[in-house]
């Protein structure tokens, strides 16, 4: 006689799975389980994934001495001659880590805070979190007062930004076009008070903090990149968790609460997530804000709309990221162009596109 949970499974085979679903049967651990994946999403996954390992491979074959993919993938493990180790580890790797996880990362809490706002232009860069993170981070490359370093300086400034627009729109999560222009009135306070900085500093300072200003990945801190992979897989685990929650506040709040979900700690906790991705991210690259708007609008073009894209939308990002990097590598080499001059001239066709679209709104 079969045991209930067993008897279960089997009944729940014999229905086939909703359209668009694949069903995944096994015993894990003694326990046996089904799971239904979303067909669409799980293919867009797989082609962003593969998307990413080729311009992945391209970067590290790319430059001033060109390398073939087989001599590339040697030299990242460490098995050929000492020179192409050398300009594959020490050189091409680390900006390729750095652009993956800063890609990540924007992109990640651009979709937390899209949902959460239930607008695809409350992004960290548009609601001025990516600018108050910048300022924090000048501050303390310049020495303006304080002695710490960039990466948790940032995070004090993406998270007094943030404070401040959440205080001026009262509520992220009815007031979604409240909370942007509040955002954007306090990005370009910080932003003032950036130029500022600048302006009055002597010309080595300013040199120094340059590429915070644009966003690049040229010569990034192998620490800060640390600390911000640590974050990004926790806060995915933290987003993931939250998944189910997010989906359901897509809708109204009064659905999400009929539904048993605590509507006020879910969107805390996810604006918490966005805040430190955010801080840590621009730590790395500087404001590289629309690959956070860019990242989430790839991710939901290809994925269900049956859920939050976060999976597809990390994987968009590191792809956005990197080849914009890219192509700031190759477009005028040898001169280098920033990786966030790259994204602004894609972004800013891409944000008009995205404004013109009569369906380019979240149900509010």
């Amino acid at each position: 006689m079969l045991s209930p949970s067993r008897h279960r499974v089997r009944r729940a085979a014999e229905v086939p799975p909703p359209h668009g679903t694949w069903r995944l049967a096994g015993r894990v651990v003694g326990r046996d389980l089904s799971v239904l994946v979303d067909r669409r999403a799980a293919l867009a996954n797989l082609a962003l994934a593969l998307a990413l390992a080729g311009v992945a491979l391209l970067s590290l074959c790319v430059g001033s001495l060109p390398l073939d993919p087989r001599t590339a993938l040697s030299g990242l493990l460490g098995q050929s001659d000492a020179m192409h180790v050398f300009v594959v580890q020490a050189l091409r790797l680390p900006r390729l880590l750095a652009g993956l996880a800063t890609g990540a990362a924007f992109a990640l809490a651009g979709c937390l805070m899209q949902t959460l706002a239930r607008n695809r232009l409350a992004t960290p860069g548009i609601v001025g979190i990516d600018n108050g993170a910048t300022a924090f981070a000048i501050a303390s490359v310049i020495g303006v007062g304080t002695s710490l370093a960039p990466p948790p300086m940032a995070l004090v400034g993406a998270a007094t930004a943030t404070a401040i627009t959440f205080a001026l729109a009262s509520d992220i999560g009815t007031r979604g076009y409240r909370f942007i222009v509040a955002g954007i009135g306090v990005g370009a306070v910080f932003g003032a008070l950036t130029q500022l900085m600048m302006a009055r500093v002597a010309i080595d300072a300013a040199n120094a903090a340059y590429p915070w200003t644009v966003g690049s990945l040229n010569t990034r801190d192998a620490g800060a990149v640390a600390w911000l992979g640590a974050g990004l897989l926790l806060a995915f685990v933290g987003a993931a968790w939250l998944s189910r929650a997010m989906t359901v506040l897509r809708f109204s709040d009064a659905v999400a609460r009929g539904l048993g979900y605590r509507v006020k700690a879910c969107r805390y906790l996810a604006l918490m997530i966005a805040v430190g991705l955010t801080g840590l991210a621009v730590a790395v690259a500087g404001p590289v804000g629309l690959v956070a708007l860019i990242g989430p609008e790839i991710a939901r073009q290809l994925s269900s709309p049956r859920g939050v894209p976060l999976t597809a939308s990390v994987l968009a990002g590191a792809l956005v990221m990197t080849s914009a990097d890219l192509a700031g590598r190759l477009l005028l080499a040898p001169i280098e162009v920033p990786v966030g001059i790259v994204t602004a001239i894609i972004g800013a066709p891409f944000l008009l596109w995205i404004l013109l679209r009569p369906s380019s709104r979240f149900v509010s």
